[in-house]
């Protein structure tokens, strides 16, 4: 993910360490510092003008909502149904498998790419087919390829709803034609679309803009154009789906990522979405950045070992850390939190304590934005009591 790197200059509280008995104390102290005063969180519920019955915008990492308008409002989805078809389909084979097309299959209502009954494609052809060109041929033929049936396969659907927390989902097939039984809300579509930004294949699949697949075997190909038409005129934008049928009026998911910021835009029955989801993500980019809280080896600091052959390990970060922020908002502040003492053996790579970054609330309640773990930056070994007094101190102290 591309990020724009905003460097916060760290205040830190140096530690002290003094001498006891000629031993080395290291006193590890907690640590809070702040990124810089700012102004109270932007509003995140903005009133927008959006055509949409029920519409969300949701930054895709937190899941933090940043715009809603009913979205918790159970509507039909039509084919945006089919992110979570590609996901069930993405958990239960490799995209390299070879699928026969079911008779099942053949000659399904609505958008095909007018498959043939014994036609041989892999699982990545036919998830191309049905996320660009929304096929509902495709996805019966995924479906039953995995589950026998349509029938079937919506059971496993409505498992990996229940998987990801959704409790006001429900799906009878992989397409999303009619169904009164078929829905969802703008809020859990939107974090079905989250799940599909984690998995690099299927977001590769949704973010593109035109692909070839065979054709029956006959060497030719089917040229499949994708019809969300965010990929070419927004700026940034990653996919995800369409949809419309006459009782769900238009439907349809984005996701966008700008400077490090990825947000995820949802509206059900919106007569002018497309315009709706420019007006979201714009409104999302204007009020949200990314910010750099630490790069690796940022933090370096010791850690005081008992009975070792040395006084302390030095303990570090190894991760960076951003997060996507309200441009508009409180401090941030970091808290180390370490044990004051370690007792040895310590390996190299144990995790020792960790970095806790918190976002002042106007409430005076800090909300954790993120953590960062701090490791051994070697191994310290247990000191050896039967070796003499001398011998131990002359090993303490790395005296030769």
């Amino acid at each position: 993910m591309f990020m724009r790197k905003k460097s916060i200059s760290h205040s830190v509280l140096r530690s002290r360490t003094r001498l006891c008995r000629g031993m080395v104390l290291a006193l590890i102290t907690a640590l809070l510092f702040t990124f810089g005063s700012c102004p109270a969180a932007a509003d995140t519920h903005a009133s927008l003008d959006v055509s949409a019955q029920s519409a969300i915008l949701m930054e895709a990492v937190s899941g933090e909502v940043i715009y809603k308008k009913n979205a918790d409002l159970h509507l039909p989805m039509a084919s945006t149904t089919k992110i979570m078809t590609a996901l069930v389909a993405i958990d239960k084979m490799p995209l390299d498998t070879v699928i026969e097309v079911s008779p099942a299959a053949v000659g399904i209502e609505g958008s095909s790419v007018y498959l043939f009954a014994g036609e041989r494609l892999t699982l990545e052809e036919l998830l191309y087919a049905m996320l660009l060109e929304s096929a509902n041929d495709a996805a019966t033929a995924i479906a039953v390829a995995i589950s026998g049936s349509v029938e079937d396969f919506a059971v496993l659907m409505n498992q990996k709803a229940e998987d990801l927390g959704l409790t006001d989902t429900h799906f009878t097939n992989p397409h999303g034609l009619d169904h009164e039984e078929h829905y969802t809300t703008a809020r859990e579509l939107a974090l079905i679309a989250a799940e599909v930004l984690r998995c690099p294949e299927l977001q590769t699949i949704t973010s593109t803009r035109q692909k070839n697949i065979s054709h029956n075997g006959s060497g030719g190909i089917r040229l499949l154009i994708n019809h969300n038409k965010l990929l070419r005129s927004y700026e940034g934008c990653i996919g995800l789906k369409t949809g419309f049928t006459k009782r769900s009026g238009r439907c349809l998911v984005s996701a966008a990522e700008r400077d490090g910021v990825t947000l995820i835009a949802v509206t059900l029955n919106a007569p002018n979405d497309w315009n709706d989801h420019e007006t979201m993500l714009d409104h999302g980019f204007a009020a949200y950045e990314s910010v750099l809280l630490c790069e690796v080896g940022d933090y370096r600091r010791p850690l005081w070992i008992e009975s070792g052959t040395q006084s302390y390990v030095m303990v570090e970060n190894r991760e960076a850390l951003a997060v996507t922020v309200p441009v508009r908002r409180g401090n941030i502040r970091v808290t180390v939190e370490l044990p004051r003492f370690e007792y040895a053996p310590v390996l190299a790579g144990t995790q020792m304590g960790r970095l806790v970054y918190c976002l002042e609330g106007e409430d005076g309640h800090d909300t954790v934005i993120g953590t960062v773990p701090l490791y051994a930056a070697y191994d310290v070994k247990a000191a050896d009591y039967s070796l003499s007094i001398w011998d131990r101190i002359k090993a303490f102290f790395h005296i030769s």
